[in-house]
């Protein structure tokens, strides 16, 4: 995609929304209480934004109720919802500069990748999706007797989204496309560290059709907001992005109302080089494969496997290319690595990578905070990690990258497929055999081969094993949205 340059592009966009969306109306929290957002470039505060609770939520999940049951949105054509979600995705085009700059400034990723992966990928959703909202039908099916037998399709009703901080517009799109396509309504609680963009696309969902309480905006806190998502009782089906210890919480309280959960979380990726790769393609893909997003991707490959043959050649390019990552200001179009989200999350790497020298793995390159003022950390690389290395077991979430060494195909397989996640793996070979049993034997949702992060709206992506439940894009998320229900007609 074309990287968009702009005079427009400011490291300061307005901030136009900070309080609650609820039945299409912004109000402020029934607490009053506010809650702070930052950016992480600068550790400046950027607004205060309005902290939702239980009895922001109850409100937010009534108003969506009444949509889903009795409103507009109860009675509207398929089709014209596929108009409304097209619609939206004009109104995040005519606006992707302003939206671009605002995810820059909460989240503290560079611009030019708001601006040539985000917003695109979230145009390009809404439009996915907005193509299936009228192809969502049911079956006939002929069974025994004189009986006409079909199925159909219909909304799960409300739904709880809960949507984490790495990809926050992009993660809204996913939640948001499927879900409204299928006929549902919605109750967002964004991540408290990037609130500003959920509630700025709420505002133009207002202006591009969408009826009250179908999508309603309720920022606040895990255990206060999100809690009481979970928990109500109205609430349908909850979708969850974000981390495995989190989805734990999510699935024993979904349990009291036996709720609809599906989950998108963590990995810890095998990206696996043999020898026969083009090399320099294989470590461009495992650069970018990590390193990108500060490493704060769920499915960043960040146990890179090496052949011997090849592995010193291969840690040599990779340090070269990492060592050499631009860092800085996000709104420079020449940074390739702004921070990580915040103060929190800075710490937890800055451990892993302490834990990784004090376990004997060898820190080839980076390992250090960068500057004196942001959260941002150098690009590192361990060398010769082992298997039982927490860097090599733990999801760490910035921009850490573990290089372990193999012999072998079945050994590469068996140590790859050791890991409690199975989000992604890569391979990178130019035998064809081999990259196809790589993809048969590793235990991931998603493989790419002789790429990385390799995304389209169309795409299935999630997880095996404690790497989720369910899959978002592609027709398979528009299950996560739906019931099927058989009607049985007597025909005598």
């Amino acid at each position: 995609m074309a990287t968009t340059t702009s005079p427009d592009i400011h490291a300061t966009p307005e901030v136009k929304h900070t309080q609650l969306l609820i039945d299409g109306e912004w109000r402020d929290a029934q607490s009053g209480k506010t809650f702070a957002t930052m950016n992480p470039a600068t550790e400046e505060k950027i607004a205060d934004v309005a902290e939702g609770d239980a009895a922001d939520i109850d409100l937010a999940v009534k108003a969506a109720r009444r949509a889903f049951e009795s409103g507009e949105w109860a009675e509207i054509d398929a089709r014209d919802r596929g108009r409304l979600l097209n619609r939206l995705a004009d109104l995040v085009e005519d606006n992707l500069e302003e939206l671009a700059a605002l995810e820059t400034l909460d989240n503290g990723k560079p611009i030019r990748d708001s601006l040539a992966a985000d917003l695109p990928l979230v145009v390009d959703c809404f439009r996915y999706y907005a193509g299936w909202a009228d192809k969502i039908h049911g079956d006939t099916i002929p069974i025994r007797g004189n009986y006409l037998c079909y199925t159909r399709k219909e909304p799960v009703g409300v739904v709880g989204q809960i949507i984490p901080w790495n990809f926050p517009l992009l993660m809204l799109a996913w939640k948001w496309g499927p879900a409204l396509a299928a006929g549902c309504t919605i109750i967002l609680k964004p991540a408290e560290q990037t609130p500003l963009t959920s509630l700025r696309l709420a505002e133009l969902a207002l202006e591009a059709g969408f009826p009250p309480g179908v999508i309603n905006v309720v920022p606040g806190y895990g255990p206060t907001a999100g809690a009481a998502l979970v928990k109500h009782p109205d609430v349908d089906k909850i979708a969850f992005t974000g981390e495995h210890l989190t989805a734990q919480i999510i699935m024993r309280d979904a349990a009291e109302t036996i709720k609809n959960v599906t989950f998108e979380l963590g990995g810890k990726s095998p990206n696996i080089i043999f020898a026969d790769s083009n090399l320099d393609d294989a470590v461009a893909g495992a650069e970018f494969g990590l390193f990108f997003n500060q490493g704060q991707c769920c499915c960043a490959g960040s146990r890179v496997f090496v052949e011997k043959k090849v592995h010193q050649q291969f840690v040599d390019k990779l340090v070269a290319r990492a060592s050499n990552r631009k860092l800085g200001n996000p709104f420079d179009m020449d940074t390739e690595q702004g921070p990580q989200v915040d103060q929190a999350q800075f710490e937890k790497i800055m451990g892993f990578i302490e834990k990784g020298r004090a376990a004997g793995a060898a820190c080839v390159t980076g390992g250090n905070r960068f500057g004196d003022k942001g959260y941002f950390v150098e690009p590192t690389v361990f060398d010769n990690v082992t298997d039982d290395m927490e860097i090599a077991k733990n999801e760490i979430f910035g921009p850490v990258l573990s290089v372990l060494p193999f012999d072998s195909m079945d050994e590469v397989v068996t140590r790859a497929n050791n890991s409690v996640f199975g989000l992604a793996a890569a391979v990178w070979t130019r035998d064809v055999a081999k990259a196809h049993h790589i993809a048969r034997q590793v235990r991931a949702g998603t493989v790419w081969v002789n790429c990385y992060d390799v995304f389209d709206a169309a795409a299935p992506f999630g997880g095996f094993k404690m790497s989720g439940i369910g899959r978002e894009l592609g027709e398979a998320a528009l299950a996560n949205y739906t019931e099927l229900k058989t009607v049985t007609v007597s025909l005598d």
